[in-house]
């Protein structure tokens, strides 16, 4: 689990300290003042690699760099790997415009999954890209991390070998999906269960259920799994909505990860991982406001059921004041925080905000998190004048 973060000249603010809870920590904050950067960052700390370092196609999750390049700049942070305690700091080479690092085997995490906000992801997977060991060396020869731009989540992720091969890591949603509706087995039933507990509702209209294979057209010789709907009947998935297409995406990601972590372990003779860390930048990203009502705990419960005897933990950050809104019945100040990026004159300030249920969706716009003064347009907000003292609106 991650613990603690912390940077000294690098990000939105001179320094920047967040210590994390066991279970879920939600990031609210304006735009431009660090969610995304802090995620990248917390990625970083757990497995040493930065998304873009490993997959050169994506269009975030590029390296962090100092502030002032001429002063000293580093990220410390605490966690808790599979078998100890780490406490690290790195620091910034400007002549290498690289973070220094210890040499020798790293922690490890547990399972680490980052589903970033324009539809990529990246995995970090303890069986399949944790170092080999050759008699008492330890060989860096396995993949960093798997990191999918969003076209390859859907396409899949083909790498290259020192032999100059092509092999496929990920045969991506499209072709896995349909393997796996065809063959009607274990890794069809988690997907459909995948989608059920994301669904937006338990009514007959919302559940996200699989349909038949269907084809595009005469030239294209992909099968494509679809999606039952009243209205149309079933729906390509590649004809989906925005919304439906990313939760498509979070399930099979999810299930395809833990599917592949379990078999490589099975192939090694070790155990499943007992932690896994999941990494949500906008969870609310396309959906309909009854559908942010229920991702959160939506998300919780598909990680609570892929991985039930793990001990899972969230890093979210969001927009949305129905999400925390969703997260009143079950958030608990002593494994769950919540965290705000506010604007000071003195910069970006990071500040963890004591939990207090706000009621409804109306109250979380007009808290301190989200800061506006009436759940209102602009131009009818800067109409209403103020009460005179003592007086209260009717």
């Amino acid at each position: 689990m991650l613990k603690q973060v912390k940077l000294v000249n690098v990000g939105p603010a001179p320094v920047l300290e967040i210590e994390l809870a066991p279970r879920l920590n939600l990031i609210a904050g304006d735009n431009g003042l660090g969610k995304s950067f802090l995620l990248d960052v917390a990625w970083w700390a757990l497995t040493r690699r930065w998304p873009q370092e490993v997959n050169p196609r994506m269009t975030s999750g590029y390296a962090a760099r100092p502030r002032n390049r001429k002063a000293p700049a580093s990220i410390s942070f605490r966690l808790t790997s599979q078998t100890r305690t780490v406490n690290y700091e790195s620091a910034y080479s400007a002549r290498d415009e690289a973070w220094t690092g210890k040499a020798g085997r790293p922690w490890n995490p547990g399972l680490v999954i980052y589903a970033h906000a324009d539809g990529g992801f990246s995995v970090w997977d303890p069986a399949r890209n944790y170092w080999k060991q050759k008699g008492n060396i330890d060989v860096q020869e396995r993949r960093p991390a798997y990191v999918f731009t969003p076209a390859e989540v859907w396409d899949g992720l083909w790498l290259e070998t020192e032999e100059q091969r092509r092999i496929p890591v990920c045969n991506g949603l499209i072709y896995d999906w349909a393997g796996w509706i065809r063959e009607q087995g274990a890794n069809a039933r988690s997907m459909a269960e995948a989608l059920r507990l994301l669904s937006p509702a338990n009514d007959a209209s919302s559940l996200l259920v699989p349909g038949p294979l269907a084809r595009l057209s005469v030239d294209d010789a992909r099968d494509i799994p679809t999606i039952q709907t009243e209205y149309a009947g079933a729906v390509p998935i590649l004809h989906a909505s925005a919304g439906i297409r990313r939760m498509a995406a979070l399930a099979y990601m999810m299930t395809w990860t833990w599917t592949e972590h379990r078999l490589a372990a099975q192939q090694l003779g070790e155990e499943a991982a007992d932690q896994v860390i999941l990494l949500f930048d906008e969870v609310e990203s396309h959906l309909h406001p009854r559908w942010q009502r229920v991702v959160l705990g939506a998300i919780h419960g598909l990680a609570g059921v892929l991985h039930e005897n793990a001990q899972v933990q969230l890093l979210v950050a969001t927009h949305s004041p129905l999400v925390l809104a969703s997260a009143e019945p079950w958030f608990d100040e002593e494994q769950d925080a919540l965290f705000h990026l506010t604007l000071s004159p003195d910069g970006v300030e990071l500040t963890n905000v004591p939990w207090a249920k706000q009621g409804d969706v109306l109250n979380w716009l007009v808290s301190d998190v989200f800061g506006l003064r009436q759940g209102r347009s602009l131009e009818a907000a800067s109409m209403v004048r103020p009460l005179p003292t003592g007086q209260t609106e009717p």
